[in-house]
């Protein structure tokens, strides 16, 4: 599995959580069934893309193509309603809890607009002197004249209030065997405002800060001074969590071209490609906070495509086409993952110069990871006030470092602060998890339950409580493993925590091969220039770290997002004895910054013990027991806007779609410690994220790198190959180990996932949310004379069993096709290699699969 995918497995595993209750659970309330046909009352026929809301709830959806619908839901709702352009809208009464099959009636208006009479009959909806789409055009036109943001300064004021709760929890469950231990929780019941559904509240996350903006120099800056939060999320890395839940539900801007939600891009109605996505209509005047408004309906042409429906609602006869509201749900068949349903709203008012001011922001998700069984209800209810043109009487909030800064006593706050301030009044049941987790806690299953998800997020087994532990053992994912010249691997280890020390940690593994019979060890001691709060690798690194370790070394397999010793790795394509015994003895300084900037300054010495697979000789034929190089390393890397899980182990990416830039330099001179050859090694890498709105998204790697010296090949640059059958970033699944080695590279790795956006159109393949995946990668490079040790006798020979050879003008390239989205998590791949299909023992093509958890 990937590292990036863990963590968005945190939905998954905090729906684990209450796993015990999963199968028992589902609510007693009677489900209603409606199904039917909406039809022209006048000529009978049927008509397609009918809006069809359950009235008192966010549920809605349209008819089909031939006029037809179906709901099931426990929902609690008022009426149905249907409304269409050309129609005059009706609501009909169903009875609750059983079967209904109906047939509804619209009546034509008669009415017409804009000039254009809309005549009954299924649907031929055309953009061509479509008064809907010449409204949304000027909307379109208009949108960005009142933003907020031409102004020099923008300032507001911020409440968010981020709640998590086990959807759908009847009262009635207390009957069930299951709960006999739990009858406590139902004291702690709670009802949606928005669904109307019994909840039971498992975190809420509290946030008041300040919102700055300035124009040029342009700056963005979120002052935080109060932060409160209380739930089951708090066994993980808090900071680390807000990050992920930050990123999946982010702030809603219609007036982009792409809104950004679950880690996908929706279009948006305003998107300039809008009239190409969706379907628009003029279906209604209301009133709206006592404004008169004009409602346009919108739907996608592709209800399986990131789209919404949803309405806006515009002022009447406002020439600056002022949007007062916003509301937005996604269409029921949409290829998203464990999302049952969405539902956004949005309310403006204008300030005295036009501008449009958000004055509440509300976003509701559903989830189920297994349908009709316990489900996860998630709501981000954020509200805005004080807003500002002025420019702060200080720029000094302009001038600190990062986006967010949070004040040194935000979360410290005493309960009054909170009671002045809270913009939205928070209820009595949300304000009382801290209570319920302490009874949940006092029951064993639960408590042990809780226990066994945090080693499996963390990958460690603490020795204590999360507050007390000064030890913890793992990562526990590389206990078992094994390789062609240890045999059966096995490995134990652990790190201190801050509960020993704040600055000071200490971390290292024994291992020990069957075949081989030797011990490994490695051995570390960090002193953190900053306090941690749990673990060392807590973001941002400040820290002297120096470490001394003996194991194997695998030539040209150094993996991005994983080790060696992933028992997921274990199994190989071919044998994997390209392998030397390493003493490594290392010394580093890291310094990271909030701007995304981190320096590592290294000194490494290591030296690599011959193997029978290995061997070290030169074209002399002098034969060595091991090759030493002393080196400075220095590394930059930069990216602006990066978001990841503080992992203990290594960090793992939330999303790519921050540009990450590093450059690293290597210096070896020849004679230090014993150095055989000077070193002069540099390499570039640029990785980025590119989005095509709802039509997927594209991951490359490029990089680069050269050696300017005379070395011998274990100092020269060997692209990574990937013997094991999972599918690995920046390494090659069809290269054979030490297969090629270069000087001088350039290599891409470009992956495009495509969201479904051809499976999405195919009959009966849609139905199973199938999303394509097609990757290429490549590889051009060269060996210089002077490092070819066929014609420099000093050098080093390359092993005979590696069967390396020299690249000639044509790169080395494979390509793959694959399904993505497979039962939700599973990935598979076709790979073909493209050249240099002709080498002995290579494979030409294979299958690679991998877990890819995404929504």
């Amino acid at each position: 599995m990937k590292g990036k995918n863990v963590y968005r497995l945190f939905l998954v595993l905090v729906l684990s959580l209450f796993s015990f209750m999963a199968i028992e659970a589902q609510s007693p309330v009677r489900t209603t069934y409606i199904k039917g046909v909406v039809i022209d009352s006048l000529s009978r026929e049927p008509l397609s893309y009918v809006a069809v809301f359950l009235k008192g709830s966010d549920k809605g959806l349209q008819t089909d193509e031939n006029g037809r619908f179906e709901i099931q839901t426990k929902v609690n709702f008022i009426n149905l309603q249907f409304s269409t352009l050309g129609y005059s809208s009706k609501e009909i009464f169903v009875n609750k809890g059983e079967a209904n099959d109906i047939v509804v009636e619209l009546v034509p208006t008669g009415v017409a607009l804009k000039e254009v009479v809309v005549k009954p009959g299924k649907e031929h909806y055309s953009r061509k002197n479509n008064p809907a789409v010449a409204f949304v055009e000027k909307l379109m036109d208009r949108k960005d004249i009142y933003n907020p943001k031409n102004h020099d300064y923008y300032s507001y004021d911020k409440y968010e209030k981020m709640t998590f709760a086990l959807n759908d929890f009847s009262e009635e469950q207390k009957e069930k065997w299951l709960f006999k231990k739990f009858q406590f929780i139902f004291d702690y019941l709670d009802t949606s405002e928005v669904s109307g559904k019994p909840i039971l509240n498992v975190s809420v996350k509290e946030k008041l800060s300040k919102e700055f903006f300035r124009k040029s120099p342009a700056s963005e800056k979120e002052y935080v001074t109060g932060i409160k939060r209380a739930g089951i999320d708090e066994i993980f890395d808090e900071e680390s969590v807000q990050r992920f839940v930050d990123d999946v539900f982010r702030e809603v801007d219609i007036f982009s071209n792409n809104v950004n939600i679950l880690q996908n891009r929706f279009v948006s109605p305003l998107s300039r490609i809008g009239t190409r996505f969706y379907k628009y209509y003029l279906t209604d005047t209301v009133v709206v906070d006592g404004v008169r408004c004009v409602e346009l309906s919108f739907s996608p042409f592709n209800n399986r495509s990131f789209g919404f429906l949803g309405r806006l609602y515009v002022v009447e006869n406002d020439t600056s086409m002022f949007i007062k509201k916003v509301r937005l749900n996604v269409p029921k068949a949409i290829n998203l993952n464990y999302v049952d349903n969405i539902f956004i709203e949005q309310n403006f008012e204008k300030a005295s110069d036009g501008s449009r001011l958000k004055v509440k922001d509300d976003m509701v998700v559903e989830f189920s990871i297994i349908p009709s069984t316990q489900g996860l209800y998630a709501r981000r209810n954020t509200t805005y006030r004080d807003f500002s043109f002025e420019q702060p009487a200080s720029d000094s909030i302009f001038d600190m470092e990062g986006k967010v800064i949070e004040s040194a006593d935000a979360k410290f706050m005493p309960e009054q602060y909170w009671a002045d301030n809270r913009m939205v009044p928070i209820r009595e049941k949300e304000n009382s998890i801290s209570k319920l987790l302490a009874q949940l806690r006092e029951v064993p299953v639960f408590y042990w339950t809780e226990k066994v998800i945090s080693v499996l997020v963390s990958g460690y087994i603490p020795t204590g409580e999360q507050d007390s532990s000064k030890f913890d053992f793992g990562p526990m994912n590389t206990t078992i493993s094994g390789n062609t010249v240890e045999g059966a691997r096995f490995r134990v280890g652990g790190m201190t925590t801050a509960n020993l020390n704040k600055h000071w940690f200490a971390k290292g593994y024994l291992a020990y091969g069957t075949k081989d019979e030797k011990l490994k060890y490695d051995a570390e001691l960090e002193y953190s220039f900053t306090e941690k709060k749990y673990h060392a690798k807590e973001y941002p690194i400040h820290s002297l770290r120096i470490r001394h370790q003996y194991d194997v070394y695998q030539l040209g397999q150094q993996y991005m997002f994983t080790n060696m010793d992933n028992v997921f790795m274990a199994w190989k394509r071919q044998t994997n004895d390209k392998m030397t015994y390493r003493r490594l003895s290392e010394l580093e300084y890291k310094k990271e910054t909030v701007s995304g900037l981190s320096v590592t300054l290294g000194l490494k010495h290591q030296v690599q013990e011959a193997t029978r697979w290995v061997p070290f000789y030169d074209g002399y034929g002098n034969w060595f027991d091991n090759y030493q190089q002393a080196s400075v390393n220095l590394t930059l890397r930069y990216a602006p806007g990066e978001k990841f899980y503080d992992a203990r182990f290594t960090r793992i990416p939330i999303n790519l779609d921050a540009p990450v830039f590093v450059l690293s330099h290597t210096y070896s001179p020849k004679g230090l410690f014993n150095s055989r050859n000077t070193v002069n090694r540099t390499e570039l890498s640029v990785q980025k994220r590119f989005w095509f709105s709802a039509f997927g998204y594209t991951d490359i790697i490029l990089k680069a790198g050269k050696v300017w010296s005379q070395v011998s090949y274990p100092d020269l640059l060997l692209p990574n190959a990937n013997l094991s059958y999972t599918i690995q970033p920046e390494s090659y699944a069809l290269m054979n180990a030490m297969e090629f080695v270069n000087d001088q590279y350039l290599s891409w790795d470009i992956t495009y996932f495509a969201n479904g956006a051809l499976f999405n159109r195919i009959p009966l393949i849609k139905y199973m949310k199938l999303r394509e995946v097609v990757s290429f990668k490549g590889l051009y490079g060269s060996l210089s004379d002077k490092n070819n040790p066929a014609l420099n006798n000093n050098l080093l020979r390359f092993p005979a069993n590696a069967l390396c050879r020299e690249m000639d003008k044509m790169p080395y390239m494979e390509m793959s096709v694959g399904l993505d989205n497979i039962f939700t998590i599973l990935r598979v791949d076709y790979v073909w290699r493209l050249t240099y299909r002709d080498t002995p023992g290579v494979d030409k093509n294979g299958v690679r699969i991998a877990l890819h958890f995404s929504f």
